[in-house]
């Protein structure tokens, strides 16, 4: 049910689908110090500090430097509303910053456009994001409709617009920097918005793909690479390790607000 969040209709064609998301094609790679960061999830102290580490790292590079902020931003860890609202804000100085969706963002969108009920919702972690932005979910109505009024009441438009525009994938000629992971063996393209955020990729032929793969999704103890992907969500919220990887110049590095 929860997968089925981007189809209103079973029956629309793919390219419908993927109209819902853009997917951005980054340019002058070899010029970018590129940082890579994990699912969030509500963890704002570990966000803030991490940032510090990028910031001290990145000194030592002349040319442009990028944040690619990998989805997940709410939901099980403290402040997610404190999280959107910092990604609202503009990145650090001489950085770009590109925040991808991630699954929990699409689900919160679900839950208010009908798509997905409560319980269901729930279940993903979602009482800390109620909480956050001053809303106690056992006290929520137990009509769907008037709870989902109430939640989106609760939420600043800003905070619902800067979710339903986020992008599904960020690209450079040697680096796909996306929520979820690719499917080995599957063209990047014949890959669906639905897939992008959700899947858990099967297989090891990894090196099925020319570029390499960034991502998060599925939590992990330590940054894990599987031939060209490499997994970097740490599950800051129970680990408290929020994790950054840095692309410069064909050569990577592992930063962690821990370090």
């Amino acid at each position: 049910m929860i997968r089925n969040l981007f189809r209103a209709n079973a029956e629309a064609p793919v390219q419908e689908e993927r109209a819902g998301r853009r997917r951005i094609q980054i340019e002058g790679a070899d010029t970018i110090a590129l940082y890579a960061v994990g699912d969030v999830h509500g963890c704002l102290d570990a966000l803030k500090r991490l940032e510090e580490r990028i910031i001290a790292d990145a000194r030592k590079f002349k040319g442009r430097k990028m944040i690619v902020m990998l989805g997940d931003y709410v939901d099980r860890g403290p402040d997610p509303a404190g999280v959107i609202e910092h990604l609202l804000q503009p990145p650090p100085e001489g950085f770009e910053r590109i925040c991808l969706a991630g699954n929990h963002e699409v689900c919160l969108l679900g839950f208010l456009d009908g798509e997905l009920d409560l319980g269901s919702w729930l279940e993903l972690g979602s009482g800390s994001t109620l909480s956050s932005y001053g809303v106690d979910p056992r006290g929520l109505p137990t009509s769907e409709r008037k709870a989902r009024t109430e939640v989106e009441a609760a939420l600043p438009k800003a905070h619902l617009s800067f979710m339903r525009k986020l992008p599904v994938l960020a690209e450079t000629d040697r680096i796909v920097c996306v929520h979820a992971g690719l499917q080995p063996g599957m063209p990047i393209e014949d890959h669906s918005d639905e897939d992008l955020v959700w899947l858990r990729p099967e297989g090891g032929d990894d090196f099925a793909f020319e570029k390499w793969v960034v991502h998060g999704h599925t939590p992990i103890d330590s940054v894990r690479r599987e031939g060209r992907r490499i997994n970097i969500d740490t599950a800051a919220f129970y680990t408290g390790r929020l994790t950054a990887l840095r692309v410069w110049n064909r050569k990577v590095r592992i930063l962690s607000n821990l370090d």
